[in-house]
């Protein structure tokens, strides 16, 4: 649970003081951790601490480098709590050229947790075009993915319905 009138920023640990380097350096070093700690509390951690740097730095070549990030995450990392955290920074940051990573993640994943945090993050950014993927997931052995993709897919509809034009936001 998060406290009333807490910042996340005060959540996330960040012993190494990552968010007082330049955010060159600062996503260097967040690279480093997510692909060489084997600590998945501090990958966690760092996985958070880049998609700030995104959310700072929308449509700059930084941006796409967490993007990128984000998706090495997905398709490499060993721990579906990480997968989970790299999928919200995909839709929390509206990383929308990584839906297709997504909806592999929803689609094939061993881990549950992020099965789930994939579909419910391809409902969040709005991902239309993947309603037919996320009626797939209707039928996941897990239910628990079930029942998140039964929710996306009447979101999504009830969204669609909508006669206002979908302006990106920021989900947190």
């Amino acid at each position: 649970m998060i406290f009333p009138n807490m910042e996340m920023s005060h959540i996330i640990l960040d012993e190494g003081k990552l968010r007082h380097l330049p955010f060159r350096a600062r996503l260097d070093k967040c690279t480093t951790i997510i692909k060489n700690e084997i600590d998945e509390s501090l990958r966690w951690d760092a996985v958070w601490l880049a998609g700030e740097i995104a959310e700072m730095n929308p449509g700059t070549p930084l941006f796409d480098e967490v993007a990128d990030l984000m998706s090495w995450v997905l398709k490499n990392d060993n721990n579906g709590v990480v997968k989970h955290e790299a999928c919200y920074q995909i839709a929390a940051r509206n990383m929308r050229n990584k839906i297709p990573d997504l909806v592999q993640t929803a689609l094939n994943d061993k881990s549950i947790i992020a099965k789930h945090e994939a579909i419910e993050s391809l409902g969040l950014m709005r991902a239309f075009d993947s309603k037919d993927m996320i009626s797939n997931s209707l039928k996941d052995s897990n239910p628990d993915v079930r029942e998140t993709a039964a929710f996306v897919m009447k979101r999504l509809e009830r969204l669609q319905n909508i006669k206002e034009k979908y302006v990106p936001s920021k989900v947190i």
